[in-house]
């Protein structure tokens, strides 16, 4: 019988191993929390949310919608989870990180197939009767990191940024307003910061010319870009990214803001909201100052400020199989974002399919990689796909599905029948 070992309690890892279990399998989760802690890492619980509290759009005729929906039908522990300790968030899954990353937690730990074993896992040396997870995430680093590149080759690094968080009560809300775009949601799911024109490009004055806390410029992926790289492209480039107006009327003026900036709830009490799209690697004191010139934050509480952190991933077009194991040793398999996969939902995606297809290996069977005309699907080919020269990092979108033909003009209806067919043929796979 064939041993299981999964390294790294992150989202990936949990539903691989979650998987894993699942099936009548045991399963050695390995977690070097609370022993270690990457910089990004802030308490000892698994499926830790260390950037935003949202797992994106909820409907699925959404790309994120859809993969959720795709997941919990693979017997997800995220999905379920995340749906029980939401938070509003208009037409999106956000989460009470807190009390989402501790319910995760309690289910992993409680599992009566899973061992936890609190410590830092740094030499792959699997058994020969071992099926080896990595879910180690794109903070890996160390003594693993040097192990993972003398088995991989190159490493593709990129840099991420998490926003700030501000308390709910110091927000001024005779000038900013509750909504969400397009009246999608409650009016407390959002608080918007309204700018007029002039307050608009006095900011990005000031937010182009900040202090950042590094000195040499990122090769930084583009969704995770920092708000003052992205406002050095040109003035306008925040007020058509994260700062875009449109959906929105100020009630104090009756129009539509020239740029705006949300706040989404952090928790689920509502106490804390963080800035949307505001992921900055400013100076704390240089985003107190700039930030606090936004409309309804100049007396506002900064509980956490963005910070920056490294992130790595494989160069998995030259690596992986479309299953998520390794082209040179199919024992051992990867998940979660090291991979290349890029949000929270879509590595906990790879970590549903690692953990399956482990499973199957065990066997003796052959592995699955789900039909590219599924959101999971779609995402495990783009991984393995060796003709992408210049690999980046993806997540869930209706861009690398095969398109509907005939072509359905409206978007929205189009994207629907991309949903509807995706879980249709999900529906009749044997996974």
């Amino acid at each position: 019988m064939a041993a299981f070992t999964v390294v790294g309690a992150g989202l990936a890892g949990c539903e691989a191993a979650w998987q894993i279990a699942q099936s009548g399998n045991k399963v050695t989760l390995v977690e070097m929390k609370p022993q270690q802690y990457s910089p990004a890492h802030k308490n000892e619980n698994f499926a830790e949310l260390v950037c935003s509290n949202s797992l994106k759009a909820s409907r699925i005729d959404s790309a994120a919608g859809l993969l959720k929906e795709e997941m919990a039908r693979l017997g997800s522990l995220t999905v379920p989870v995340a749906r029980g300790c939401a938070v509003p968030a208009g037409g999106a899954l956000a989460v009470d990180r807190n009390i989402f990353s501790s319910a995760v937690t309690e289910k992993v730990k409680n599992h009566p197939n899973i061992t936890i074993e609190n410590r830092v896992y740094d030499a792959i040396a699997p058994d020969d009767n071992e099926i080896l997870i990595i879910a180690t995430g794109p903070l890996t680093d160390g003594k693993l990191s040097d192990e993972i590149r003398s088995l991989c080759g190159d490493y593709l690094s990129f840099y991420d940024a998490a926003a700030p968080i501000v308390t709910a009560d110091s927000v001024d809300m005779s000038r900013a307003f509750g909504a969400s775009r397009y009246d999608r949601g409650g009016d407390d799911d959002y608080i918007n910061c309204p700018f007029s024109k002039a307050e608009y490009e006095d900011f990005i004055n000031e937010l182009i010319n900040a202090q950042g806390a590094v000195v040499h410029d990122f090769d930084v992926y583009e969704g995770c870009m920092p708000i003052e790289k992205l406002a050095k492209r040109g003035i306008d480039a925040p007020r058509f990214g994260p700062m875009k107006p449109v959906g929105l009327i100020d009630p104090n003026t009756g129009h539509r803001p020239w740029a705006c900036v949300q706040l989404r709830r952090e928790n689920s009490r509502g106490t804390m909201f963080n800035l949307v799209g505001f992921q900055t690697n400013l100076k704390f004191g240089e985003q107190k100052r700039v930030f606090s010139m936004i409309p309804g934050l100049e007396n506002a509480e900064f509980v956490r400020y963005g910070v920056m952190h490294r992130n790595s991933f494989l160069n998995s077009p030259m690596v992986l199989n479309g299953d998520f194991s390794m082209r040179s040793n199919p024992n051992i398999f990867f998940a979660g974002q090291i991979t290349g996969v890029e949000g929270y939902m879509e590595s906990a995606a790879s970590g549903i399919m690692a953990g399956k297809n482990a499973v199957l290996r065990s066997l003796g069977r052959d592995t699955v990689v789900p039909d590219e005309h599924t959101m999971i699907g779609a995402l495990a080919h783009y991984i393995c796909d060796d003709s992408v020269g210049n690999f980046q990092p993806m997540g869930a979108n209706f861009g690398i599905l095969p398109p509907i033909e005939p072509k359905i003009r409206d978007k929205r209806e189009r994207y629907m029948a991309l949903a509807k067919r995706s879980l249709s043929i999900l529906d009749n796979m044997v996974i």
